[in-house]
């Protein structure tokens, strides 16, 4: 939790830093922009081309996480595109799995699609909005100068039009990336997480199956120990069981945040596992000895019982984990939702630094995810049968 309950006078005590942040925010009104025409040629340039740029990245959850990689390579200073690369990862896992070799004989199809839309179009929003960001930041430096005043013209949020500027001056990394984090959830909270159709079709329809007993609220972080790569990837991470909650979400992405920037050597180690694993969407990815990307099994056979501790029985087949090109198409999305979420400074407050500490053990709860999901699958393939 944030220390709701630490103020003085009423008032959360803010450091210095947050203070001149929430000073800028409660004095920047933002008045209505000129047209796009009477920017300066170079101007209209510059946008066009990142729109295009983000176009052409935005195809499917594997040419977005990709793009956050390499982009974390050229900007390491930027973390939050490290740490969306591997959220996104998990993304594309959460997407792969509903036609994997469980899910798609726990789920009916229409479930499945509705749920795949759902991942989707927020990878796609979380993307389209980010992105961009990112762009104009790159040729600030590359022309040595602020040019965070065309963030509106990117439909990008008042609120990280002043995080922008102040990184711009104080290159707090740290700042920026929990900016980033209060940003993307706060963009996904109206278009997504309160949005009818989905609410209706997948939190109504799946509220304790999503919570309770599925793997999409596990976000791992494989990575090999000492950096030999020829070992068995070990995971770490945490889990989220409330995703219809935005300060939940929120707090997740500080401490995945924490975990990943702040443990010992796990960035090192997590980095190095990325570039040397390029994201298929497959499970195979990070543990081959289980998972394939093609399918072992028999067509129409019914599975048997494969897991025990995570590892595969003697002799037993390994659980199919598509490519995800060839699990769904890619889809063609529609204009995101306008509308800035940013309307209260009091959001600064996640911006401040916890000192919660987060060991990031979830190989138990994961192997006892997966172990359930095949009992299910095996107990409805019984019954049904």
């Amino acid at each position: 939790m944030l220390h709701y309950l630490r103020k003085m006078g009423g008032r959360l005590k803010l450091p210095e830093n947050l203070r001149l942040i929430k000073a800028d925010l409660k004095n920047n009104n933002r008045v209505p922009i000129q047209d796009e025409q009477n920017l300066a040629n170079e101007d209209q340039l510059l946008l066009q081309s990142i729109r295009l740029k983000t176009k052409q990245l935005n195809v499917n959850n594997k040419t977005r996480t990709k793009a956050y990689l390499d982009f974390y390579t050229l900007h390491p200073e930027i973390h939050w595109a490290f740490l969306g690369h591997m959220v996104s990862r998990n993304g594309g896992w959460n997407m792969t799995d509903l036609n994997g070799d469980f899910l798609s004989r726990l789920m009916h199809e229409k479930t499945r699609q509705d749920f795949f839309s759902f991942l989707e179009r927020g990878n796609w929003l979380i993307f389209q909005d980010a992105y961009p960001q990112f762009l104009l930041y790159e040729e600030s430096k590359y022309q040595n100068r602020n040019l965070f005043y065309l963030l509106p013209y990117l439909n990008v949020s008042q609120f990280m039009e002043v995080i922008w500027h102040h990184f711009w001056k104080e290159r707090d990394c740290y700042v920026l990336a929990m900016a980033l984090v209060i940003n993307e959830q706060n963009y996904l909270e109206n278009r997504i997480v309160q949005n009818p159709l989905y609410k209706k079709k997948v939190f109504q329809t799946l509220e304790f199956v999503i919570q309770d007993f599925l793997s999409f609220n596990h976000i791992l972080f494989p990575y090999n120990e000492g950096g030999d790569l020829k070992e068995r990837a070990s995971l770490a991470g945490l889990t989220l069981h409330r995703f219809g909650s935005l300060h939940e979400r929120i707090m997740l992405g500080k401490r995945l945040y924490q975990l990943l920037f702040h443990k010992g050597n796990l960035l090192e180690d997590v980095y190095r596992w990325a570039t040397a694993h390029p994201h298929t969407g497959s499970r195979k990815d990070y543990w081959p000895e289980i998972f394939n990307d093609v399918n072992e099994g028999m067509p129409g056979a019914m599975i048997s019982k494969r897991l025990k501790s995570c590892r595969l029985r003697k002799g037993a087949l390994r659980l199919f984990s598509p490519r995800l090109e060839y699990a769904w198409d890619n889809v063609t999305h529609t204009e995101a939702e306008p509308g800035d979420w940013y309307e209260h400074w009091y959001m600064i407050e996640y911006l401040l630094e916890e000192q919660e500490s987060i060991n990031g053990k979830i190989m138990g709860g994961y192997c006892e995810t997966l172990e359930n999901l095949e009992i299910a699958t095996i107990a409805k393939e019984r019954i049904f049968a």
